[in-house]
């Protein structure tokens, strides 16, 4: 008999509610929920599709060992940790804690239990080798917010349900349904904003399907920085800026409005290609309208100076009066009493302050405990004390995500141990020693801590697992209380934590993700105080009384700087000499032999690397094609579908070529993710993608450095977007050797 259970999708960040059918143990269908109140009957096509990746053959449900032929074999739960915890122990009496690693992609985030057990594992100990898709795509945002306010998890947010005036730089949220912004059915937001009579603005070098429905003004990749500058330039020079009230909010008012005096719009066009008379009219329109804010994200942070940029996207809110003001940039609430103090504390004594670790090569600073992801090959291979022996990756593939894929491939062949907790075969694992099968989304209760301050209208939902794991999936933070176990003689830190949970099963209250997450929502925003708040929130009152979740404020609140800022004057920091010191960085030389631009992308049926094997995602066929504008494509004697080969500095690929003109003249996108060559155990994601060189798409992040060198210096990101690059048609006797490398 089937049943409709109310939970919501964990694949992106609107975390839209969802209704799945189940049939005893199985996941039937999943559909958007109509009675949710913000996502109110959508979800895209990756959430609907979920239920196949559920229910997929090809997915892992049973603990597997390498064998010496390098095939796997299934093995029991009891044998596979057991044999892990055993050698686990060996690489630490010989090496240290610092020998141990771990990655985790960019699914954790969206289960809390996996990212606190993971930090929590690591940080007890103590080892730096913490890795995360982070420095691919948000760290600068924490290390601007530490340097801007004191707060690292600070993150101003537009308020897309008042703003009148809102322009997004490097961001595509009808695709990506927002980033670092909580917003279910943004599509619809961003038509009211115009609806009311207001504007949108997207600012991308391609026109991406955001910018499509609204207003584009293209601009050159990695160039944002420069444009926000002289925003800052025409504000300052026109005396649009209230520079008492500013001074009252922030330090270094007459130091930022020195620095800018020298990036003039006339300047900073010959770099990004924008008018100067338009920046001069975006400058007026985001002081004069009352309620205006600029949103970036991805697009604005892989550059050379991301968090630079990032920072910029702040100050030019903050110096047009549009931060912490209604309908302009905000910061949410998590309500719960001395967050500001217990924020401060916590990056005063505990290792996840910015550059209170670096790395042991490339000595970059670590950011919120982890450290850059591009330099865990170099880590395996570098002889030396710290050298990173053992290692788990959890809910990710970094040989397709990090830069220079192949350089860790074969790096991770040079460990004594390698374990995976993931829900498919992959070209990560496929050179693991034990692969281990974890949950999917629908499998586990939750509630997502890291998003509850980033919705633009608050709101709380917890969910039940909706089926039993599948197979003998296991949550990996009961995963990691084993290990916990097994390292607990060696080390006193890890051995006081096992015993606490030892003492507290024994009580009969164990310590769990649900234990931790009830203390948040009682404590916090509509919560019931345990007690002292009559018709407050429990996770318990959340599951059995609103299962489609509740809104517990009509809108952000403004006036929150004060209780976001740690500084103790409680006042911006403008021109930290970190941050300004990258300004120096913008002015670069272009190479002749690289003549066009690389940028990434995302596809609207695609999350990352990790859903290609989803039939629905599939229909219609799925081509991995390098997007390129026509002028571009004749001077080079190519056409709609010829092969071509991109080649930059560091590598090179082939691959089809898409002409359109919806891109900028001199960029070229290429989507992410793609890559699979046939080694993981997913079988349409290594048949999709096919053309004459074969199946499966190509990793771009061939083509990215994965140098200490050419890192961006403050946050540790990889620098994917605006790298040079040559595009030229691919010959029959390279597409030879091309097929021979596949």
């Amino acid at each position: 008999m089937t049943q409709d259970k109310p939970t919501y999708c964990r694949i992106c960040e609107p975390l839209c509610g969802m209704i799945a059918t189940v049939d005893g143990d199985r996941l039937v269908s999943l559909r958007p929920d109509k009675d949710h109140p913000l996502s109110k009957g959508f979800a895209c096509p990756k959430g609907i599709a979920f239920a196949e990746i559920v229910n997929d053959p090809d997915r892992l449900r049973h603990p597997l060992r390498r064998r010496p032929d390098g095939d796997f074999e299934q093995i029991s739960w009891d044998t596979a940790l057991a044999e892990i915890s055993d050698r686990l122990l060996r690489v630490q009496r010989a090496r240290g804690n610092g020998s141990i690693g771990w990655y985790f992609g960019n699914p954790a985030t969206f289960s809390t239990g996996h990212t606190l057990w993971t930090g929590i594992f690591m940080s007890l100990l103590g080892t730096p080798h913490v890795y995360s898709a982070g420095s691919q795509d948000v760290n600068n945002r924490f290390v601007a917010s530490h340097f801007l306010y004191g707060n690292p998890v600070a993150a101003p947010i537009p308020d897309i349900n008042r703003v009148d005036y809102l322009m997004i730089i490097g961001a595509n949220p009808v695709v990506s349904h927002g980033s670092v912004m909580t917003s279910p059915r943004i599509r619809d937001g961003l038509h009211a904003i115009t609806a009311r009579g207001g504007t949108v603005l997207v600012v991308d070098p391609r026109h991406t399907e955001t910018a499509r429905e609204f207003d584009w003004l293209p601009i050159t990749p990695d160039t944002d920085a420069l444009f926000l500058l002289s925003l800052l330039h025409v504000m300052f020079d026109e005396g649009l800026a209230g520079e008492d009230r500013l001074r009252q909010r922030a330090r270094g008012v007459d130091e930022l409005k020195a620095t800018v005096a020298a990036y003039a719009p006339e300047v900073t066009a010959v770099r990004t290609d924008i008018p100067p008379e338009r920046v001069r009219e975006i400058a007026r329109s985001l002081v004069s309208t009352e309620r205006a804010a600029v949103y970036g994200r991805v697009g604005t942070s892989l550059g050379r100076t991301g968090t630079l940029t990032t920072a910029l996207l702040d100050m030019v809110n903050l110096v047009a009066g549009n931060l912490d003001v209604v309908g302009g940039s905000m910061f949410g609430d998590l309500g719960i009493p001395g967050q500001r103090v217990g924020v401060a504390a916590l990056q005063r004594v505990s290792r996840f302050a910015w550059g209170r670790r670096r790395s042991r090569v490339g000595n970059m600073p670590q950011v919120l405990g982890t450290a850059p992801a591009s330099l865990m090959a170099k880590e395996i291979t570098t002889p030396g004390k710290g050298q990173l022996r053992a290692l788990f990756v959890s809910a990710g593939n970094p040989v397709l995500s990090v830069p220079n894929g192949d350089e860790l491939r074969a790096a991770l062949d040079e460990l004594d141990l390698l374990v995976s907790l993931d829900i498919y075969r992959n070209e990560t694992n496929a050179r693991a020693d034990y692969i281990l099968p974890a949950t999917t989304m629908y499998e586990r209760e939750d509630f997502l801590l890291p998003f509850q301050a980033l919705f633009t209208t608050p709101f709380k939902q917890a969910t039940e697992a909706v089926i039993p794991p599948q197979g003998e999936a296991r949550e990996e933070w009961t995963v990691i209380n084993e290990l916990i176990g097994a390292l607990a003689r060696r080390h006193p830190l890890v051995g006081g934590l096992h015993l606490g949970n030892v003492i507290a099963r024994r009580l009969g209250c164990p310590i769990t993700p649900r234990v931790v997450s009830d203390l948040v929502i009682r404590l916090g925003l509509g919560g019931d105080r345990f007690g002292f708040r009559r018709g407050g929130l429990s996770y318990r009152k959340l599951v059995e009384e609103h299962p489609h979740g509740v809104v517990v404020a009509d809108g952000l609140a403004p006036g929150q700087l004060s209780k976001t800022v740690t500084f103790a004057d409680r006042r911006i920091r403008l021109a930290a000499p970190e941050i300004m010191s990258e300004i120096g960085r913008l002015g670069v030389e272009r190479d002749e032999r690289y003549p066009l631009l690389l940028i990434g992308m995302r596809e609207i049926r695609s999350e990352n690397s990790w859903q290609h094997n989803a039939p629905m995602l599939l229909r219609g066929g799925r081509s991995h094609a390098a997007r390129m504008h026509p002028d571009d494509a004749t001077a080079r004697g190519l056409g709609e579908g010829d092969l071509v080969t991109v080649a930059s500095r560091h590598g090179r690929i082939s691959l089809p070529v898409t002409v359109t003109e919806d891109i900028k003249p001199g960029v070229v996108a290429i989507p992410h993710g793609w890559g699979h060559n046939g080694s993981g155990g997913w079988t349409r994601a290594n048949a999709a993608a096919e053309n004459d060189l074969g199946a499966g798409g190509v990793n771009v992040n061939a083509l990215i450095s994965s140098d200490p060198a050419d890192l961006e210096r403050l946050a540790g990101m990889a620098n994917m977007t605006g790298v040079p690059i040559q595009v030229s048609a691919l010959t029959a006797d390279r597409a030879v050797n091309e097929m021979a490398e596949y």
